[in-house]
């Protein structure tokens, strides 16, 4: 089955729901989520508790950098994957790979930036 956002939201909100359940000496200092959707999730839990301030108490990194990650509560920290460079190699690749059945498959490897927003900071 494939995970819709809903779903990955609030397996995020989930796993924020266990950071404020740890006690406050176990607590995470930062989190790095898998995808902006469950980063969003964890960082819509913090918030919505109130226990816990992003970044002043804990850091929040994603991944894909979404449209909606910039429009957060507290805007997200997170990793631009290069997507049209991604498509692109992968159209590229197919068709070669289709072309010469022989081919031996390779390995490519892409560069994300860092979108640095409020919800990180360096530790104090």
């Amino acid at each position: 089955m494939i995970p819709t956002t809903a779903m990955t939201v609030a397996e995020g909100a989930a796993a924020g729901n266990r950071i404020l359940a740890r006690p406050p000496r176990d607590r995470l200092d930062a989190v790095f989520a898998a995808n902006d959707l469950v980063a969003l999730g964890v960082l819509q839990a913090l918030v919505e508790d109130g226990r816990m301030r992003v970044p002043e108490e804990i850091s929040l990194v994603g991944f894909d950098d979404i449209a909606f990650a910039a429009a957060a509560a507290v805007p997200l920290t997170s990793l631009r994957q290069p997507s049209a460079t991604i498509g692109r190699t992968a159209l590229r690749v197919l068709l070669e790979e289709a072309a010469d059945p022989e081919l031996i498959p390779r390995q490519t490897v892409f560069q994300p930036e860092l979108i640095i927003r409020r919800s990180t900071q360096r530790p104090s």
